[in-house]
């Protein structure tokens, strides 16, 4: 926050111009930091609490989760909030917790850190419920590989978010480079089929992947552009032999999807023609369920996009349950600092 002046008053906010045309709609990290996508009325707030005279007054405010999930978002918020006079602690991302319980808790003076309230509840909203998603999936999959392509489900602002928050969730990849990169890993994935459609056949493009991308890029190639799912797996396979480390099934909903049948048979044609070593990735609208049944006929690595991109955020809610050492809430919430071990200072 360094040299970022957050916005204060309503003058401000009355003066702020932000013209629509020749610019992305989505927030700049300035623009998050300056509190141009807070609600109105945190703004008023703290004109009403300068106004009475209130503005060094201390709070403690505590944030929880409307229903179970794992917890994401904190090193944003964090990142967000770093340079005010405030303690922060919260949950470590990565850790489950449950509806109700408290999984962040700020002491300060609302006067600084208010402001950020409407951010810092989107923040742990969203990428909780991502990351919530992701865990099912992780869960269903076992042992096996579960890789995020959620990215073009979602606004490409927030898909760098989604696709870490993913990674939190325990994907073992993302396709998004820059989700991937804020995780600490490389990006993972193929090519579409707009290659093979562009290429004209499947083993073409098969072997111009091998030879051209990095070395140590596994070879996994989409076998259902153009012929029968088994036809073009075994075409494959016998052309690029011990070069190739897995094939891809991403059949479309009008030709049935991907079935349990389907990949027993393609698994069952590969093993018959010696190529048990050639791994099945399954892609194409997969959910917790369709992954147990995929993975109980045969499939070894999952890559899953809507599920985890249009996972339900998890309503996150902050309440003042302290003011000046004297516990206090509103009615319906239990004055006082809750009781927990849990939760880690950040800040």
């Amino acid at each position: 926050m360094d040299g970022i002046k957050p916005i204060n008053s309503l003058k401000e906010v009355e003066q702020l111009k932000l013209p629509a045309s020749e610019r992305l709609f989505s927030a700049n990290n300035d623009e998050i930091i300056k509190g141009y996508t807070t609600d109105i009325y945190f703004v008023k707030s703290v004109e009403i609490i300068r106004a009475l005279g209130l503005e060094d007054t201390t709070v403690v405010a505590e944030v929880f989760a409307s229903r179970p999930g794992i917890m994401c978002g904190t090193e944003e918020v964090k990142n967000m909030l770093q340079g005010l006079t405030i303690t922060m602690e919260a949950l470590p991302e990565g850790e489950s917790f449950e509806a109700k319980e408290v999984v962040m808790r700020i002491t300060g003076k609302y006067t600084e850190f208010g402001l950020y309230e409407t951010a810092l509840l989107g923040m742990l909203a969203s990428s909780s419920g991502w990351a919530t998603a992701s865990r099912e999936c992780v869960e269903a999959a076992g042992e096996s590989r579960m890789i995020c392509f959620g990215s073009r489900h979602v606004h490409p602002a927030v898909s760098p978010v989604m696709e870490r928050a993913a990674m939190i969730g325990g994907a073992s990849g993302a396709s998004n480079i820059m989700g991937a990169k804020l995780s600490g890993n490389e990006p993972s994935g193929t090519v579409p089929h707009a290659v093979f459609l562009t290429v004209g056949d499947t083993v073409e493009v098969a072997k111009a992947y091998q030879q051209n991308m990095p070395p140590g890029s596994p070879v996994i190639i989409l076998v259902d552009t153009f012929k029968d799912e088994v036809e073009e797996s075994l075409r494959v396979a016998e052309a690029l032999g011990e070069n190739l480390d897995g094939i891809r099934l991403d059949t479309p909903s009008e030709r049935g999807g991907v079935t349990p049948q389907l990949v027993k048979e393609v698994r069952a044609r590969l093993n018959m023609a010696g190529h048990q070593n050639v791994r099945m990735i399954i892609s194409g609208g997969l959910s917790p369920d369709r992954i147990r049944l995929l993975k109980e006929a045969g499939a070894d690595s999952f890559g899953v996009g809507s599920y985890i991109s249009g996972a339900k955020a998890i309503d996150m809610t902050m309440d003042l349950k302290e003011k000046n050492g004297q516990p206090i809430a509103k009615r319906g919430r239990i004055p006082g600092v809750t009781k927990t071990t849990r939760l880690q200072k950040f800040i």
